[in-house]
């Protein structure tokens, strides 16, 4: 009877550790939605946040950067107000030109954010700044790459 207890006890947990956890990430659809949601407020408090945490930011400075993140935060939204219709909130496909204007104006919002970015900061602290960026961009291209090819896979 000892046997058979110590058995089953020893199959429940064998049993318990084969199953694979899944990690527990929002989904796309929820995410975006979040993001929708977000106004630029809360967009440039979290942000701010996260920086002064990795950048050790006096409290002027976080005031500095609250409000250059909230400007940028600000213009994007208006970008993406612009590149819906009005009739329902779904998006027009840009023409070639359209695309082109688009991706110039985001990199001149990164060139003038890096601009402000190196003002406020220390040259330390900046330092820092300029090693966090590669590193999100690396991920994001990573995982575009991921989804392209599952995208891929399924068709």
């Amino acid at each position: 009877m000892n046997k058979l207890v110590i058995i089953a006890i020893a199959f429940a947990t064998l049993s318990s550790f084969a199953q694979q956890k899944q990690p527990q990430k929002l989904d796309r659809e929820n995410r975006a939605e979040l993001r929708k949601s977000m106004t630029p407020t809360e967009i440039a408090d979290l942000k701010s946040k996260q920086l002064t945490l990795k950048l050790d930011l006096n409290d002027e400075q976080q005031k500095k950067v609250h409000q250059l993140i909230l400007n940028g935060a600000e213009d994007k939204q208006s970008l993406r107000q612009d590149n819906k219709t009005e009739k329902d909130d779904t998006r027009k496909k840009p023409s070639k030109d359209e695309m082109l204007k688009m991706k110039s104006q985001k990199l001149d919002m990164q060139i003038e954010m890096k601009r402000e970015m190196k003002k406020i900061l220390t040259e330390e602290q900046f330092a820092k700044f300029e090693k966090m960026q590669p590193r999100k961009q690396k991920r994001r291209d990573l995982r575009h790459k991921t989804n392209k090819v599952k995208l891929e896979d399924k068709n």
